[in-house]
């Protein structure tokens, strides 16, 4: 019986739930009617995220924390699982996206970037993935990007090589046990009604999550169009 309750009470996180991506992933799990926790940085991000996914008419949990506080972030992701049980799918789409050219940032700079755009991720797995793999199934998504390094984008670049072997390494670890870890790896800068528009990005997360076990995909390359790898 817990078993039973714990999975209709299931829903998903999206940790990043910024403007762009983040509501947008939010919205589309929401519209499957999973419950839905919002963790941003701050307040006013989370009231503009909460309207848009309440109009679904699914339960939303907001929750600030910043991704490279593990104690704040580990806390929240608690709180989630409090109120909707092991989470079916937690999406972490936090990044900094910056322009920085080699030696243009300092080492503090690039420590800070990498915390968001790659330990974030590891600390919000390791928090929530072993008990996806007791349940025996739930699905860990990351935001990557770059699939070419870019010397304008050098911490970008950085961070989103280390999501690509961060996903490869979590999967290692989790996949065997049923969690479906991947990545979705966006080429281009996202804006509504372009080729990058936000809402048509989101459909990749719901078809890593929904795909059965024996058609799961590692990596979705959206480059205004899906591809796989």
């Amino acid at each position: 019986m817990p078993e039973v309750k714990e999975q209709e009470m299931s829903g998903a996180v999206v940790i990043g739930a910024g403007p762009g991506i983040g509501q947008s992933v939010a919205r589309r799990f929401a519209r499957e009617g999973l419950p839905v926790a919002l963790v941003a940085r701050t307040e006013a991000t989370l009231d503009a995220a909460v309207r848009g996914v309440a109009a679904s008419g699914v339960r939303v949990i907001p929750l600030v924390a910043d991704s490279t506080d593990e104690i704040a972030l580990r806390a929240a992701l608690d709180t989630a699982t409090e109120g909707l049980g092991t989470p079916d799918v937690v999406v972490y789409n936090a990044a900094i996206i910056q322009p920085d050219a080699p030696g243009e940032l300092s080492v503090r700079a690039h420590l800070d970037a990498w915390a968001v755009n790659v330990v974030g991720a590891l600390t919000a797995a390791a928090h929530v993935a072993p008990a996806m793999v007791r349940r025996g199934s739930g699905s860990f998504l990351i935001t990557g990007g770059m699939p070419e390094p870019d010397p304008r984008y050098v911490s970008l670049s950085l961070g989103k090589a280390g999501v690509r072997t961060l996903a490869a390494l979590l999967d290692k670890e989790y996949g065997p046990g049923g969690v479906h870890v991947a990545s979705v790896t966006v080429a281009g800068p996202v804006a509504p009604g372009t080729a990058f528009d936000p809402d048509d990005i989101a459909e990749c997360y719901w078809r890593l999550h929904s795909q059965p076990r024996e058609e799961w995909e590692q990596e979705i390359l959206y480059g205004g169009r899906l591809t796989s790898r």
